[in-house]
């Protein structure tokens, strides 16, 4: 007993302290309401007085930030070898990577010390390209002095030469009646490429891009893919003949699009092999394919019966591909849609029902929430299916707005983006109207059959194509990599576009852009990218006379100028539309120039 007592001392009853814990806590509620009242009745008269003297200071000292200044800098020529330079698809640097699924045709760009400053020359006898629509049909060679093509593809009618020009009839390996006929047929297989539902469209390994140039006189734009090679410059053939195409290859990495973007993907013997590595090819088409949305195949192995024997190969070893290839796209949800002859269309499952019934075990699994499904830039592949969001009711081919009226409609993904909602996009479509027609007074050549290939180097929601949309251009909108991710909403209204880092070079060949606009570029990103190598990058891929819109800050208009100027550019300085005091507007041409030097030895100094 006596040890229990000494412990009770020792410990006394808890319950003597609730009383006095309570008080305190009272006391303490009491008194913070009290420095809440006083805090709220002050409230007003702080924001309305401090804060506003406060802001007013930091305006009036950005207002007293003297603009950038840039001494004047001369860039020299680069060689005549760097004529069709590409910097982050360089084949001169592919042996220093891997032959694994041709990882060495994919994005690899130069490290810092080894960007080149100086300018790339056009080839000797380059002329301004032939205007749109004739361009569809023909271009100068002396553009796209590519011999090899001409002779290698000429029996399957891509192109031929004739005299100083390059004629493209419309043929092609699948298509030997021409791509009219070809298209004819696919569109009697898919109603929806003749009612408005197929919009937007991507073409992997794309040739001369004969069949995204068809699409475009029924409504439907293609963005053609085909990888830098040594001989064969399909994608410069193609942006010189006036239509959309980039650079890229399905291999390791994501394509630079955000998920359920295009609404029909086409493969026309593009030589991918779809059922090779697990079917991860086919896992990253089903990821850019919106639901509902189509994969068209035509080529080996379709139509065997009748093809195996010009394919070097078996009926046997045929049919066991297309097997495979069927099992691994109804692993996938696709279901057959149609087939006639050589071609055969899958559709991508309309809503989510198929993926809710595969199971841990089933085989490719469902991508967990660890990957953003829109991240594409130096994204690695993953095999695994992307499972559209169900948040969004209307991404499915069979619920979006039918072309045109999907251009004007909020797309359900401007919720993606910081305040977007409906209000926002009527009014950024009323800000680009009231752009354009400024620009339009400006440089009287928008609008008209001088300028047809178009980027907008950093858009929001595809304003300045929207309010481009009847004249005879088509744009390639960027959108940053590091930036608001809007590039999906920017494809629900029917416009094609890519996620770009602009520290680095754009995934095309010199010479392929009539027009490069951008609005607050360098405010945005000279943080990260230096002037000189974006404006350098520029310059590469702008074609020779063709022109430049950049809206930009006062603090940077200045020095952009300065470096124009040592670019061989011609400027002009111009108030904004509503003569904003902090934001000017510059029209630039470029000149055309040829080169003075025979090789390349001479601008070694350059480097």
């Amino acid at each position: 007993m006596k040890g229990k007592d000494s412990k009770s001392g020792a410990y006394p009853n808890k319950n003597s302290k609730v009383v006095p814990i309570t008080l305190m806590f009272i006391v303490l509620c009491g008194f913070s309401f009290y420095l809440g009242g006083m805090y709220c009745s002050e409230k007003n008269h702080f924001f309305n007085k401090d804060m506003a003297s406060l802001i007013q200071g930091h305006k009036a000292v950005a207002t007293s930030i003297a603009p950038l200044q840039m001494k004047a800098v001369t860039f020299p020529e680069c060689g005549l070898d760097f004529q069709d330079y590409t910097p982050c698809t360089d084949p001169k640097r592919w042996r220093k990577y891997g032959n694994y699924r041709l990882t060495f045709m994919e994005r690899h760009c130069p490290p810092v010390m080894e960007r080149k400053q100086c300018l790339v020359p056009p080839p000797n006898g380059y002329k301004p390209p032939i205007r749109w629509p004739k361009s569809k049909n023909e271009c100068w060679y002396r553009n796209v002095p590519y011999d090899w093509i001409n002779n290698e593809k000429s029996n399957q009618h891509w192109l031929r030469k004739e005299g100083e020009k390059f004629i493209f009839p419309g043929g092609g390996t699948m298509f030997p009646n021409g791509v009219s006929a070809y298209v004819d047929l696919m569109q009697n297989l898919i109603p929806g490429m003749k009612d408005g539902t197929v919009r937007t469209a991507i073409d992997t390994g794309c040739g001369v891009a004969s069949w995204g140039g068809d699409l475009l006189d029924r409504g439907i734009l293609t963005v053609s893919l085909a990888p830098r090679d040594n001989h064969e410059a399909q994608v410069q053939f193609a942006l010189e003949r006036g239509i959309p195409a980039i650079l890229g290859i399905i291999s390791t990495q994501r394509l630079p699009f955000p998920s359920n973007s295009f609404d029909i993907a086409h493969c026309s013997r593009c030589l991918i092999p779809w059922s090779e590595f697990g079917g991860i090819y086919l896992m990253e088409i089903h990821r850019i394919l919106r639901p509902g949305g189509f994969w068209v195949l035509s080529g080996p192995p379709v139509n065997y019966e009748n093809r195996w024997r010009g394919w070097n190969t078996t009926a046997a070893e045929q049919k066991s591909d297309l097997d495979k290839l069927k099992r691994l796209l109804t692993s996938m949800c696709f279901k057959l849609y149609n087939k006639k002859d050589d071609i055969a269309i899958w559709q991508k499952s309309l809503d989510n029902t198929c993926y809710e019934k595969l199971t841990p075990s089933s085989y490719p699994p469902k991508c967990d929430d660890s990957l953003d499904p829109d991240s594409a830039w130096y994204t690695p592949m993953r095999s695994c299916i992307t499972v559209p969001n169900p948040r969004f009711k209307k991404l499915a081919l069979k619920s979006a707005p039918k072309w045109p009226e999907r251009l004007h409609v909020a797309p359900e993904r401007i919720g993606l983006v910081p305040g977007g909602n409906a209000g926002m996009f009527k009014h950024d479509n009323s800000k680009w109207k009231a752009r354009v027609k400024h620009y339009k007074t400006l440089l009287p050549a928008l609008g008209s059959d001088k300028i047809r290939n178009v980027m907008d180097m950093n858009t929001l929601y595809g304003g300045l194509a929207a309010a481009l949309i009847k004249d005879p251009v088509w744009v390639m909108n960027v959108v940053s990599s590091y930036g608001i991710n809007s590039l999906g909403a920017v494809y629900d209204r029917g416009l094609v576009g890519s996620y770009h880092d602009w520290c680095e070079a754009f995934s095309t060949y010199p010479r392929t852009y009539d027009l490069l606009h951008l609005d607050g570029l360098f405010t945005a990103e000279s943080h990260r990218c230096e002037m000189k190598y974006v404006l350098l990058e520029m310059d590469r891929i702008l074609r020779p006379t063709g022109y430049a819109i950049i809206r930009e800050s006062t603090y940077f208009i200045d020095s952009i100028a300065t470096l124009a100027k040592g670019m061989r550019w011609g400027c002009q300085k111009h108030d904004t539309e509503y003569n904003v005091e902090k934001e000017k507007i510059l029209i630039c041409q470029k000149k055309l120039w040829y080169s003075k030097q025979s090789s390349n030895d001479e601008i070694k100094s350059a480097f």
